[in-house]
Protein backbone atom coordinates (compact mmCIF):
# COMPACT_ATOMS: atom_id res chain seq x y z
CA UNK A 1 0.00 0.00 0.00
CA UNK A 2 2.80 2.53 1.01
CA UNK A 3 4.29 2.02 -2.33
CA UNK A 4 1.01 2.63 -4.15
CA UNK A 5 0.75 6.07 -2.02
CA UNK A 6 4.49 6.91 -3.56
CA UNK A 7 3.41 5.97 -6.51
CA UNK A 8 0.35 8.42 -6.34
CA UNK A 9 2.19 10.83 -4.92
CA UNK A 10 4.90 11.17 -8.06
CA UNK A 11 2.13 11.50 -10.55
CA UNK A 12 0.34 14.32 -8.38
CA UNK A 13 3.83 16.17 -8.21
CA UNK A 14 4.45 15.62 -12.20
CA UNK A 15 1.10 16.41 -12.64
CA UNK A 16 1.02 19.84 -10.53
CA UNK A 17 4.46 20.94 -12.62
CA UNK A 18 3.16 20.75 -15.80
CA UNK A 19 2.05 24.24 -17.30
CA UNK A 20 -0.95 23.57 -19.31
CA UNK A 21 -1.73 25.88 -21.75
CA UNK A 22 -5.67 27.87 -21.91
CA UNK A 23 -7.80 26.15 -23.80
CA UNK A 24 -8.69 28.38 -27.02
CA UNK A 25 -10.27 27.59 -30.23
CA UNK A 26 -8.36 28.55 -33.16
CA UNK A 27 -10.82 31.04 -34.68
CA UNK A 28 -10.35 33.48 -31.89
CA UNK A 29 -7.68 34.48 -28.81
CA UNK A 30 -10.31 34.82 -25.85
CA UNK A 31 -9.23 38.08 -24.16
CA UNK A 32 -10.96 41.16 -23.43
CA UNK A 33 -13.83 39.71 -22.01
CA UNK A 34 -16.54 42.09 -21.36
CA UNK A 35 -19.27 41.88 -18.40
CA UNK A 36 -20.01 43.63 -15.21
CA UNK A 37 -18.14 41.62 -13.13
CA UNK A 38 -16.37 44.56 -11.42
CA UNK A 39 -17.16 43.71 -7.29
CA UNK A 40 -15.93 39.81 -8.60
CA UNK A 41 -13.54 39.01 -6.06
CA UNK A 42 -11.94 35.02 -6.74
CA UNK A 43 -11.64 32.97 -4.18
CA UNK A 44 -7.82 32.25 -2.94
CA UNK A 45 -6.93 28.58 -2.76
CA UNK A 46 -3.86 27.62 -0.09
CA UNK A 47 -2.22 24.38 -0.95
CA UNK A 48 -2.19 22.00 2.24
CA UNK A 49 0.07 19.14 2.69
CA UNK A 50 -2.53 17.45 5.46
CA UNK A 51 -5.26 17.50 2.93
CA UNK A 52 -2.73 16.82 -0.45
CA UNK A 53 -1.89 13.82 1.93
CA UNK A 54 -6.17 12.93 3.05
CA UNK A 55 -6.93 13.12 -0.60
CA UNK A 56 -3.99 10.99 -2.18
CA UNK A 57 -5.27 8.58 0.39
CA UNK A 58 -8.40 8.36 -0.62
CA UNK A 59 -7.79 8.04 -3.81
CA UNK A 60 -5.33 5.39 -3.42
CA UNK A 61 -7.29 3.15 -1.23
CA UNK A 62 -10.05 3.43 -3.74
CA UNK A 63 -7.57 2.14 -6.31
CA UNK A 64 -7.08 -0.78 -4.37
CA UNK A 65 -10.20 -1.56 -3.87
CA UNK A 66 -10.90 -1.44 -7.37
CA UNK A 67 -7.88 -3.13 -8.37
CA UNK A 68 -9.83 -6.36 -9.78
CA UNK A 69 -11.69 -4.06 -12.30
CA UNK A 70 -8.22 -3.16 -13.91
CA UNK A 71 -8.31 0.30 -12.97
CA UNK A 72 -5.68 3.02 -12.88
CA UNK A 73 -4.26 6.11 -11.76
CA UNK A 74 -4.87 8.13 -14.66
CA UNK A 75 -8.34 6.87 -14.71
CA UNK A 76 -9.07 9.59 -11.65
CA UNK A 77 -8.80 13.02 -11.81
CA UNK A 78 -9.97 14.87 -8.14
CA UNK A 79 -9.62 17.97 -6.48
CA UNK A 80 -10.86 18.93 -2.57
CA UNK A 81 -11.84 22.26 -1.52
CA UNK A 82 -12.20 22.47 2.61
CA UNK A 83 -14.40 25.55 3.31
CA UNK A 84 -14.88 25.47 6.99
CA UNK A 85 -12.61 28.60 7.14
CA UNK A 86 -13.90 31.01 4.24
CA UNK A 87 -10.66 33.61 5.30
CA UNK A 88 -7.87 30.66 4.37
CA UNK A 89 -9.57 27.92 1.96
CA UNK A 90 -7.53 24.62 1.60
CA UNK A 91 -7.17 22.48 -1.33
CA UNK A 92 -5.36 19.59 -2.94
CA UNK A 93 -5.60 17.86 -5.84
CA UNK A 94 -5.09 14.52 -7.43
CA UNK A 95 -3.99 15.29 -11.01
CA UNK A 96 -6.44 18.02 -10.60
CA UNK A 97 -5.13 20.15 -14.00
CA UNK A 98 -5.76 17.42 -16.66
CA UNK A 99 -8.14 18.23 -19.47
CA UNK A 100 -11.06 15.63 -19.30
CA UNK A 101 -14.40 15.50 -21.25
CA UNK A 102 -16.61 16.79 -18.36
CA UNK A 103 -20.14 15.13 -19.88
CA UNK A 104 -23.11 17.25 -18.15
CA UNK A 105 -20.91 18.67 -15.26
CA UNK A 106 -20.58 21.52 -17.80
CA UNK A 107 -24.10 22.78 -17.05
CA UNK A 108 -23.02 23.97 -14.02
CA UNK A 109 -20.61 26.37 -16.07
CA UNK A 110 -23.97 27.41 -18.16
CA UNK A 111 -25.67 28.01 -15.58
CA UNK A 112 -23.36 30.81 -13.90
CA UNK A 113 -22.87 32.23 -17.26
CA UNK A 114 -26.80 32.35 -17.49
CA UNK A 115 -27.00 34.50 -14.81
CA UNK A 116 -24.46 36.83 -15.96
CA UNK A 117 -26.44 37.73 -18.82
CA UNK A 118 -29.39 37.85 -16.62
CA UNK A 119 -27.14 40.16 -14.49
CA UNK A 120 -25.82 42.97 -17.32
CA UNK A 121 -29.58 42.92 -19.31
CA UNK A 122 -27.73 40.12 -21.71
CA UNK A 123 -31.09 37.58 -21.27
CA UNK A 124 -33.91 38.12 -20.10
CA UNK A 125 -35.64 35.44 -17.16
CA UNK A 126 -38.61 34.23 -19.18
CA UNK A 127 -41.22 31.38 -17.64
CA UNK A 128 -39.53 29.57 -20.46
CA UNK A 129 -35.94 30.23 -19.72
CA UNK A 130 -36.78 29.32 -16.30
CA UNK A 131 -38.40 26.18 -17.53
CA UNK A 132 -35.07 25.36 -19.26
CA UNK A 133 -32.61 26.50 -16.78
CA UNK A 134 -34.22 24.18 -14.37
CA UNK A 135 -34.25 21.12 -16.32
CA UNK A 136 -30.62 21.36 -17.56
CA UNK A 137 -29.63 21.61 -13.96
CA UNK A 138 -32.00 19.48 -11.59
CA UNK A 139 -32.69 17.09 -14.37
CA UNK A 140 -29.54 17.15 -16.56
CA UNK A 141 -31.63 17.62 -19.75
CA UNK A 142 -29.20 17.74 -22.75
CA UNK A 143 -32.69 19.33 -24.87
CA UNK A 144 -32.58 22.08 -21.94
CA UNK A 145 -29.12 22.74 -22.77
CA UNK A 146 -29.47 23.39 -26.27
CA UNK A 147 -31.75 26.23 -25.52
CA UNK A 148 -29.69 27.59 -23.06
CA UNK A 149 -26.66 27.57 -25.03
CA UNK A 150 -28.30 28.70 -27.58
CA UNK A 151 -29.58 31.81 -25.52
CA UNK A 152 -26.11 32.09 -23.98
CA UNK A 153 -24.29 32.93 -27.30
CA UNK A 154 -27.44 33.82 -30.32
CA UNK A 155 -26.35 30.80 -32.03
CA UNK A 156 -28.82 27.82 -33.28
CA UNK A 157 -27.90 24.00 -34.42
CA UNK A 158 -28.51 23.99 -38.56
CA UNK A 159 -26.99 22.80 -41.69
CA UNK A 160 -23.07 22.96 -42.37
CA UNK A 161 -21.88 26.52 -42.98
CA UNK A 162 -19.39 28.01 -45.14
CA UNK A 163 -15.54 28.77 -43.50
CA UNK A 164 -16.51 32.63 -43.09
CA UNK A 165 -19.67 32.05 -41.83
CA UNK A 166 -18.66 29.39 -39.35
CA UNK A 167 -15.90 31.64 -37.80
CA UNK A 168 -18.58 33.45 -37.38
CA UNK A 169 -20.79 31.15 -35.71
CA UNK A 170 -17.53 30.45 -33.15
CA UNK A 171 -16.93 33.57 -32.32
CA UNK A 172 -20.17 33.33 -30.53
CA UNK A 173 -20.09 30.29 -29.75
CA UNK A 174 -17.01 31.10 -27.26
CA UNK A 175 -18.94 33.58 -25.39
CA UNK A 176 -18.93 31.51 -22.36
CA UNK A 177 -15.50 30.91 -22.74
CA UNK A 178 -14.86 34.70 -23.06
CA UNK A 179 -16.58 34.78 -20.15
CA UNK A 180 -14.99 32.46 -18.10
CA UNK A 181 -10.97 33.87 -19.27
CA UNK A 182 -12.25 36.89 -17.96
CA UNK A 183 -12.58 35.48 -14.60
CA UNK A 184 -9.48 33.98 -14.76
CA UNK A 185 -10.15 30.45 -15.32
CA UNK A 186 -7.51 28.74 -17.10
CA UNK A 187 -7.37 24.90 -19.50
CA UNK A 188 -11.25 24.90 -20.16
CA UNK A 189 -13.22 24.95 -23.08
CA UNK A 190 -16.80 25.18 -22.75
CA UNK A 191 -18.78 26.02 -25.75
CA UNK A 192 -20.22 22.27 -27.28
CA UNK A 193 -23.88 21.57 -26.65
CA UNK A 194 -24.34 18.01 -24.76
CA UNK A 195 -25.96 14.95 -26.56
CA UNK A 196 -27.71 11.82 -26.00
CA UNK A 197 -26.28 10.69 -29.32
CA UNK A 198 -24.14 12.91 -31.90
CA UNK A 199 -24.07 16.33 -33.12
CA UNK A 200 -25.16 17.16 -37.11
CA UNK A 201 -24.14 20.05 -39.10
CA UNK A 202 -22.56 22.96 -38.29
CA UNK A 203 -22.32 21.60 -34.01
CA UNK A 204 -20.30 18.16 -36.14
CA UNK A 205 -17.99 20.89 -38.07
CA UNK A 206 -17.38 23.50 -34.69
CA UNK A 207 -16.12 20.03 -33.01
CA UNK A 208 -13.44 19.99 -35.18
CA UNK A 209 -13.35 16.42 -35.21
CA UNK A 210 -12.95 16.08 -31.68
CA UNK A 211 -10.08 18.52 -31.39
CA UNK A 212 -12.86 21.55 -29.82
CA UNK A 213 -15.30 19.33 -27.48
CA UNK A 214 -15.78 20.33 -23.89
CA UNK A 215 -13.26 20.17 -21.78
CA UNK A 216 -13.46 20.58 -17.85
CA UNK A 217 -10.77 19.98 -15.00
CA UNK A 218 -11.60 19.04 -11.44
CA UNK A 219 -9.34 21.92 -9.95
CA UNK A 220 -11.86 24.41 -12.53
CA UNK A 221 -14.49 22.87 -11.55
CA UNK A 222 -14.39 22.55 -8.13
CA UNK A 223 -13.06 26.50 -8.24
CA UNK A 224 -16.82 27.38 -9.46
CA UNK A 225 -18.73 25.31 -7.33
CA UNK A 226 -16.64 26.99 -4.03
CA UNK A 227 -17.54 29.96 -5.67
CA UNK A 228 -20.86 29.83 -6.17
CA UNK A 229 -21.40 28.22 -2.50
CA UNK A 230 -19.46 30.99 -0.98
CA UNK A 231 -21.80 33.80 -3.14
CA UNK A 232 -19.14 34.89 -5.29
CA UNK A 233 -20.13 34.11 -8.60
CA UNK A 234 -21.87 37.72 -10.27
CA UNK A 235 -23.18 38.39 -6.31
CA UNK A 236 -24.52 36.64 -3.76
CA UNK A 237 -27.97 36.36 -4.13
CA UNK A 238 -27.62 34.85 -8.06
CA UNK A 239 -24.67 32.44 -5.90
CA UNK A 240 -27.64 31.40 -3.86
CA UNK A 241 -29.95 30.94 -7.05
CA UNK A 242 -27.76 28.53 -8.32
CA UNK A 243 -26.96 26.96 -5.69
CA UNK A 244 -30.78 26.10 -4.82
CA UNK A 245 -31.31 24.56 -8.02
CA UNK A 246 -28.04 21.95 -6.51
CA UNK A 247 -29.60 21.19 -3.98
CA UNK A 248 -30.21 17.04 -3.35
CA UNK A 249 -31.91 15.04 -1.14
CA UNK A 250 -30.40 11.91 -0.61
CA UNK A 251 -32.38 10.15 1.65
CA UNK A 252 -33.41 6.53 0.52
CA UNK A 253 -32.02 4.25 -2.22
CA UNK A 254 -32.77 4.85 -5.66
CA UNK A 255 -33.06 2.11 -8.86
CA UNK A 256 -31.67 4.58 -11.26
CA UNK A 257 -27.72 4.43 -11.22
CA UNK A 258 -27.52 8.03 -12.72
CA UNK A 259 -29.77 9.80 -9.93
CA UNK A 260 -27.88 12.72 -8.92
CA UNK A 261 -28.73 12.52 -5.42
CA UNK A 262 -28.71 8.71 -4.52
CA UNK A 263 -26.36 7.45 -7.40
CA UNK A 264 -23.21 9.59 -6.83
CA UNK A 265 -21.76 11.35 -3.85
CA UNK A 266 -25.06 10.52 -1.91
CA UNK A 267 -24.06 6.99 -1.69
CA UNK A 268 -21.31 7.87 0.76
CA UNK A 269 -23.76 10.11 3.18
CA UNK A 270 -26.22 7.34 2.69
CA UNK A 271 -23.40 4.77 3.41
CA UNK A 272 -22.51 6.40 6.86
CA UNK A 273 -25.75 6.90 8.00
CA UNK A 274 -25.10 10.65 7.56
CA UNK A 275 -29.25 11.97 7.38
CA UNK A 276 -28.62 15.18 8.86
CA UNK A 277 -25.94 16.69 6.00
CA UNK A 278 -26.79 18.70 2.97
CA UNK A 279 -25.64 17.84 0.09
CA UNK A 280 -25.70 20.22 -3.46
CA UNK A 281 -24.43 19.03 -6.72
CA UNK A 282 -24.16 18.28 -10.46
CA UNK A 283 -22.83 15.07 -11.60
CA UNK A 284 -22.22 13.98 -15.64
CA UNK A 285 -21.93 10.60 -17.26
CA UNK A 286 -21.81 9.00 -20.55
CA UNK A 287 -20.59 5.38 -21.53
CA UNK A 288 -17.06 6.02 -21.01
CA UNK A 289 -17.19 8.64 -18.00
CA UNK A 290 -18.68 9.13 -14.57
CA UNK A 291 -18.64 12.35 -12.91
CA UNK A 292 -19.68 14.25 -9.70
CA UNK A 293 -18.88 17.93 -8.46
CA UNK A 294 -20.35 17.96 -4.89
CA UNK A 295 -20.45 20.86 -1.76
CA UNK A 296 -21.27 18.85 1.40
CA UNK A 297 -21.83 20.59 4.63
CA UNK A 298 -22.36 18.25 7.81
CA UNK A 299 -24.17 18.92 11.15
CA UNK A 300 -20.66 18.37 12.95
CA UNK A 301 -19.01 21.33 10.90
CA UNK A 302 -17.65 19.90 7.91
CA UNK A 303 -18.02 22.04 4.79
CA UNK A 304 -16.47 21.22 1.99
CA UNK A 305 -16.25 21.00 -2.00
CA UNK A 306 -15.13 17.30 -3.37
CA UNK A 307 -14.94 16.77 -7.66
CA UNK A 308 -14.34 13.66 -8.81
CA UNK A 309 -14.12 12.37 -12.27
CA UNK A 310 -13.57 9.26 -13.65
CA UNK A 311 -12.65 8.05 -16.97
CA UNK A 312 -12.96 4.45 -18.59
CA UNK A 313 -14.41 2.88 -15.31
CA UNK A 314 -18.26 4.47 -16.42
CA UNK A 315 -19.68 0.97 -14.98
CA UNK A 316 -18.41 1.11 -11.62
CA UNK A 317 -20.72 3.39 -9.18
CA UNK A 318 -18.95 2.96 -6.49
CA UNK A 319 -15.71 4.85 -7.31
CA UNK A 320 -16.91 8.38 -6.66
CA UNK A 321 -18.90 7.51 -3.07
CA UNK A 322 -15.86 5.64 -1.81
CA UNK A 323 -13.53 8.29 -2.46
CA UNK A 324 -16.13 10.45 -0.80
CA UNK A 325 -16.62 8.50 2.29
CA UNK A 326 -12.98 8.50 3.00
CA UNK A 327 -13.11 12.05 3.03
CA UNK A 328 -15.81 12.22 5.14
CA UNK A 329 -14.33 10.09 7.46
CA UNK A 330 -10.99 11.79 7.75
CA UNK A 331 -11.65 15.22 7.27
CA UNK A 332 -12.21 16.50 10.42
CA UNK A 333 -9.35 15.06 11.25
CA UNK A 334 -7.41 17.80 9.55
CA UNK A 335 -6.57 20.91 11.24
Amino acid sequence: MKKLYIVLNLIFFAAFSIVCANAQPKTEKLKNAKFSAEKYAPVVLNDSPELQTLLTQAVGKTIEAFQTKNIKPEYIAATLIDLRDSSNLKTANFRGDERIYPASVVKMFYMAALHQWLEDGKAKMTPELQRGLKDMIVDSSNDATHYILDVLTETSSGSELAAKELQAFAYKRNAVNRYFAGLGYTNINVNQKTYCEDAYGREQQFRDGGKNRNMLTTNATAKLLAEIALGKIVNPARSKQMLDMMKRDFAGKSNDADDQARGFTGIALNDLKITNAKLWSKAGWTSKTRHDAAYVETSDGLKFVLVVYTENMANERGIIPLIAKNILENLGKVK
